[in-house]
Order: structure tokens, then sequence, then C-alpha cells
């Protein structure tokens, strides 16, 4: 057992899952049981409802995790360029700093690497990691043949061929390896899905049937009328895999036993290292993005800045959590490195601008002002590409390969603004969206011109400049010294 020291830390268990939308839970409101075990650690904790990414992407979300800093700020705007990421200190250095040992296993996708750790166990993807015996080999290669799809069938394959499976267990043995280590533990298990290839074996793939699954909000037509990147993208899908949307229900159905799968393994992950770590351990979930599971005829994400990708499941359960918490304040995925500052009686390092939620997790009061709205961003700049260009791309216009994230989908920048029941989102090309969500959760209603909608539209517009002012880089620093505020929390009135 990890032996804790007077006046330890707590352990840190992060753990991170790739594409998983929120509200796809019961306890999150969803009509089928996917994740018991982790609604169960939620609600033994502290839920945050209104947790957004900072965009919608992989790597700009896990950069934004890493340096408490948007993506504007760490640079890091595509998946090809973690390793330009701008920042003064990341996570990493800080929980070093302040005595841990730092694990990883699973998807890095970051510019951290093997070397920035103590135990690195990866690197997983989505279609394979380390190979430790044959069958591992095979499974990979299967992946690799199903090109990102749907599997129509379950996997033949077994569970402990499973990318899950291979990585809690690299956890757990780094877990028993380090047993005799005094100090705080910081272990990221970090999941490649439920990212697609959707697929899954028995029982996963039977537990949740094609009819069982809730209708969705709305089909390809929506993509297509939205136009823009949104048409674009759905006619690159149905001309490279024609009849796509056909399997709607099927890739639903997979992805719910996908979560199911994850359900189990985290569990056997936490259960473990509750059991090997001597010292209060603290669990975090989260997600980096969301996926449109279907919505607007769309797979995997790619366009736009829809609450189904960028809301994301968030909570925080063991050391120093109050339980039973469901809190309305919206948080960011880059609020999670000052809130871990804050836990390990860290100071703020130069240029972070996400918050410190030590407070909420509490159980305190946390000022409206700086919690009534969120902002994410989308884009790598340059002008947007319009629906008729078919610029190069990563990946062939022929065939049936693609990537939602490419050079049309990723290009230009939108930013958005959320508050209350209301959504804006602005785009570099003289265009923008407003939605009233309670009337129309599904976005496709946009009442950006709707003389009824101005005084929402100004003042969602003044909200997101002062958002983009906040998030102005301070870096490099110079002589002169920012006046900064407990808990970073700047909106706040003084």
């Amino acid at each position: 057992m990890t032996r804790a020291t007077p006046e330890q830390p707590p352990h840190i268990l992060l753990i991170m899952t790739d594409q998983q939308r929120a509200g796809y839970t019961r306890g999150s409101g969803f009509a089928l049981d996917t994740m018991p075990f982790c609604d169960a650690l939620a609600a033994e904790g502290c839920v945050f409802p209104g947790a957004y990414t900072t965009a919608p992407a992989c790597v700009p979300a896990r950069e934004s995790l890493l340096t408490g800093r948007w993506p504007s700020a760490h640079r890091v705007t595509q998946n090809s360029n973690a390793a330009h990421a701008w920042y003064d200190t990341d996570l990493l250095e800080v929980l070093r700093e302040a005595g841990y040992r730092l694990s990883f296993t699973g998807k890095p996708h970051m510019h951290p690497g093997a070397n920035d750790f103590d135990h690195f166990a990866g690197p997983y993807f989505h279609a394979g990691g380390p190979v430790r015996d044959r069958a591992h080999g095979d499974f990979d290669a299967w992946l690799d043949e199903l090109d990102f799809g749907v599997a129509t069938e379950a996997t033949p394959f077994p569970l402990e061929s499973q990318l899950p499976y291979r990585i809690v267990s690299d956890a757990i043995a780094d877990l028993d390896a380090a047993a005799e280590r005094e100090g705080p533990q910081f272990l990221w298990a970090s999941f490649p899905e439920p990212h697609n290839p959707f697929q899954v074996p028995e029982p996963y793939f039977s537990l949740f049937a094609e009819e069982e699954i809730p209708p969705r909000a709305h089909g390809p037509e929506a993509a297509r009328a939205k136009g823009g990147h949104w048409r674009w993208l759905q006619e690159l899908f149905e001309e490279k895999r024609p009849g796509y949307d056909g399997q709607w229900r099927r890739y639903r159905a997979n992805y719910c036993g996908m979560l199911r799968l994850l359900d189990d393994q985290i569990r056997r992950l936490v259960e473990h290292a509750r059991a090997r770590l001597d010292g209060e351990v603290l669990v975090i979930v989260v997600s980096d993005h969301g996926d449109y599971t279907g919505d607007f005829g769309l797979q995997r994400k790619g366009a736009g800045l829809p609450e189904c990708l960028v809301r994301v499941p968030l909570f925080f359960s063991g050391a120093g959590v109050a339980p039973g918490q469901v809190r309305e304040e919206l948080v960011s995925i880059a609020d999670l490195m000052p809130t871990l500052c804050a836990l390990v009686a860290a100071s703020l390092p130069d240029g972070v601008q996400g918050r410190d939620l030590l407070p909420l997790l509490r159980g305190g009061p946390a000022p409206k002002e700086e919690f009534d709205s969120i902002y994410a961003e989308s884009g790598f700049g340059g002008l947007m590409y319009e629906s008729s260009e078919r610029p190069p791309l990563h990946f062939p216009y022929e065939g049936p390969t693609i990537d939602s994230l490419n050079s049309v989908t990723q290009s230009g920048r939108s930013r958005m603004l959320r508050r209350g029941d209301h959504k804006l989102v602005l785009h570099s090309n003289n265009t923008g969206e407003l939605y009233d969500l309670a009337a129309d959760p599904g976005e496709v209603v946009n009442l950006i011109d709707d003389p009824a909608y101005a005084e929402f539209r100004h003042e969602l517009l003044w909200r997101l400049a002062q958002w983009m002012l906040r998030l102005q880089d301070e870096l490099p620093r110079g002589i002169y010294t920012p006046k900064t505020v407990p808990h970073n929390w700047t909106m706040s009135p003084s």
C-alpha cells in the first residue's frame, strides 16, 4: 500500500474519456442506465452539469486542462500542433513540485511525453496500443480495419483485448509496483473511448437494443439547413459512406455499450486505487469534448459549437469534496488546473485563465457573476472555406476514410458564449447564431436577426466581449505586476 505521510495532500486519480457527450447517463437524465458506477460515484461528490470544454477537439481541450488556458492563449488550435503549446508552468510541473509521483496510462494527445512522467504506459490511440500478447495485436488490426466506422455486429474479441481493459491493467500494475513509496500519487488514466470506431463486445453489444435508443433531435436535414461547414461535412460523409446515417441507432447503441464497458473499467480502477493507496483519494472524471451521436445526421464532431459537442461530463468525488452536490455554476475544463493548484497549496502560475473551483467543491458559495456564463472556441484561423470548396485534406476525398476535424470544418474562427438559456456563436466570416435553448434545445432555429431577441443579442455580445478581454494572453510577463484576485474570480464585483 502506498504510504501516506503526515499532512500529505490527497492522491489524485484523473480519469479522462474521449468524445463522451454530457447527459448520456441515467444520473444526468438519460433514459438508459449506461454508467451506474460513475453515477453513484458522482452522487457521493460534486457534479457540474454545466461543464464545458474550451474547444471541441482533443488536443486543444487537453492542453487547456494542462495549462488552465484557452486555445487562443496556449495556441494549440488543432490536433496537429501540441508541441507548440504556449504557457508558463503546466499542471504536471506544479504537481511534481508539490511532491507527487506522476503516472500516465492511455491516450496522450498532448505536449507532455513519456519522459515527463515517472511512469508512462502507452501511447494508446483509437486503433490500438502497446501489444502485450498476440490477442492484442489481432484486436488492434481488427480495429484498424473498421476505419473509425460503426460495427454492425459484436466485436469478435474478448473484453481483455479492449483498450479500456488494457489501460486499467497497466494502471493497476503501476499502483502495485509503487505500493511502498511514500508521498502522494497522481495517476492520469486517459481512455480513447467512447470515441470512434464504435464497437463493443458482448455482453455490451446487446445490452442496449437499437429499438430502445431514445429518438434523436433531428437528422441530416438540420445540417444541410445550417449550411457552411455543417452542410459540407454531412455531404462528405454521404459521399464517402453512402447510407451511413441509416446506422444511427446502431451507432448510438454501440456508444451506450461503450459507456457501460468504460463504467465497469472505471469501477475496477477506482476500487483498486482506493484499496492500494494509503490516504485520501480525489477522483476526477471528465471528458475532453462531446459527440453528435447522430444529431444533425452527423457522427463524431467537427462542425460548429453545439451543446452536444461543447458540454462535457465533470465530477469530483472523494478527498475534501462535500458530498451530494449538484452545482449550477457554468465551469470549464480549463478550471481543473487552477483547482488542483489550490488543492496542493501551489501558487497560480502566470498566464492561467481558469478559475479555482475548490471553494465550490467544499460546498461554499460562489458569486453569480463569475459563473453565470461560459465561453468556448473553435477554428485554427484563416478564412472559412465555403461549402462548395474542396481544398487538400489530410486524407483522400476518394474512399471511405474520413476525419471530421479537417482543414474545412476547422477553418476560420468561431467564439461561443452561453448565459442562462441563451447561446451566441460568432464566426469570422461575419455571420452568427443565437439560440433559445429552452425552446430549441436542438439548436436549429437561428434567432440572430429576430427583433424579438435583440435585447438578448446585445447582452450576450457584451458578455462575449468581456470574456474575450479576460482571455487576452498575459504572457510573456514584463516588469509590470498584474493585479490578481483570489481564486482567479475576475468577473466578480470588487
